[in-house]
Parts: structure tokens; C-alpha cells; sequence
């Protein structure tokens, strides 16, 4: 027998709004869930993001994804797993899968939010001077690297005036180690005509201290620069919620 509860999900268009279809009276949405899905959109649209606790800016995605039931219970369920708004959109897909009432119109919904995320937020530093556009460039890399589960290793390339021209992922790893190849580092620096360079890479612990291998390749990779003069600015280790930036701390 089906769960009366259960969360239905229907695939809605991308660009749409919340289409309303014929249906029987029966499928109508109750009226105090129609006048809390109306009001929260009314206090997004007059008082933006900041007005609202993480849960309801959830809800506000989930109305797409789920279009004729109350979604706050999974809102707050999802709250709950993953801890935050940021946490939930950057879950891996197999962890949502595990929370009930999640399939994959939901899935899809959260990480179309997720990918608009790191576009907007990479957008603010391609082709921009990097000194000017530091804080930007350090808000990129906890949004699109902070929540991994796996180490990835990112190159950012630049040009003589420290203009970002190329954003490229390297490699890929596993909790604690991710390959990295000084000669191919240098190599697309070549090929991008690239005059200094920028390396980064996170710590799924959540500890962004260095590890001496950490350390060791960071050496390989200025000393391949330096010898085909290229300046490698910075390593920067990305954690949970902080940096760590290998220039400031003193080991270039």
C-alpha cells in the first residue's frame, strides 16, 4: 500500500514557473500550504536571501522539485543530515539518495542550484587581476572545492599583468592524496603562455595544515617553474571553513 506522506516529485521545466495544470479538486494543494509557499516567496522577492534561515531557502527550491506536498518536514530532514544550505547542495548524489522523499527531479533542482553557484562565483574572477579579485578568487575555491570528499588539485594559470586567463582541475584523488605532476603543471603553462601560476588544493578533513608531501611537491613544481621562468605565486590548501595559504606562512 503507498505512503499517504510520501513526497511526489514531478520534473518541472528549467526556466518555468510552477506550472498549474488541469487536475481533479482532489489534487489541489491545501490552502495553508499554498499561502505559506506564496508568503515565502513574497519575503524572498521584497527581503532576498538574508531574510531567510537556510530551511526556507530550501523549501523555496524543493517547491519545483515537489510541486503538490508539504515540504518543509524534508527541508528540515535534509537540514539536519548535512547541517546547512551550502552542505546540502554540494552532498554527493548517493548521500542524498539515502534521505527519503529525495529522487531525482529533487537531486536535479539541487544541483542546478549548485552549478549556478560555482558559475557565478567563477565568473567573478575569470579574467580579472588577481591581486584586486583575491577574496574573490579565495570565495571560488571554498565554493566549488571546500565540501569535497576527495582531494582535487586546480591550477590557476595567469598572464604577465596577474590577469586569471585559466581555471583548469588537474587531478583527482582520494580522502588524503591526489597525483600531481610538476612537469605537466609547467607543460599547460607553456601552452597557455602563462607567466606565473597559482596552485590549489583541498583537504577533505577539513585541515588545511600542510602534509611534508604537500610540501615536498610544492618545491618540485617552483623549482620546474623557475627554471623555465614562471613564478608560481601561491599554494593555497582549502578546508572546511579557512585557507591556508603557503606564501603566507612562509613556505615560499
Amino acid at each position: 500500500m503507498s505512503d499517504p506522506h510520501a513526497f511526489s516529485e514531478m520534473t518541472l521545466p528549467l526556466f518555468g514557473a510552477e506550472p498549474a495544470p488541469a487536475a481533479p479538486a482532489t489534487a489541489r494543494l491545501p490552502s495553508y500550504i499554498r499561502d505559506h509557499r506564496r508568503r515565502l516567496r513574497e519575503r524572498f522577492l521584497t527581503g532576498g536571501a538574508a531574510a531567510m534561515p537556510d530551511y526556507e531557502l530550501l523549501e523555496l527550491v524543493l517547491f519545483r522539485a515537489i510541486p503538490r506536498r508539504d515540504v518543509k518536514p524534508l527541508a528540515r530532514e535534509l537540514i539536519d543530515k548535512f547541517g546547512d544550505f551550502n552542505h546540502i547542495l554540494s552532498a554527493p548524489i548517493h548521500q542524498l539518495q539515502e534521505v527519503s522523499g529525495i529522487g531525482d527531479a529533487v537531486i536535479c533542482e539541487l544541483k542546478i542550484v549548485e552549478a549556478a553557484a560555482h558559475r557565478l562565483s567563477r565568473a567573478r574572477v575569470m579574467q580579472r587581476q588577481v591581486i584586486s579579485s583575491w577574496d574573490a578568487l579565495l570565495d571560488y575555491c571554498h565554493t566549488t572545492m571546500a565540501h569535497r570528499e576527495t582531494e582535487q588539485f586546480r591550477v590557476f594559470y595567469l598572464d604577465r599583468k596577474n590577469i586569471l586567463i585559466a581555471d583548469e582541475a588537474q587531478a583527482s584523488g582520494t580522502v588524503d592524496h591526489v597525483p600531481v605532476y610538476p612537469r605537466e603543471v609547467v607543460k599547460r603553462a607553456l601552452q597557455l603562455n602563462a607567466s606565473a601560476l597559482i596552485m590549489v588544493h583541498n583537504h577533505p578533513s577539513g585541515d588545511p595544515t600542510p602534509s611534508e608531501s604537500d610540501i615536498a611537491m610544492t618545491t618540485r613544481v617552483q623549482a620546474a617553474a623557475d627554471a623555465l621562468g614562471i613564478t608560481l605565486h601561491d599554494h593555497i590548501i582549502i578546508g572546511k571553513s579557512c585557507e591556508l595559504s603557503f606564501r603566507s606562512a612562509g613556505y615560499l
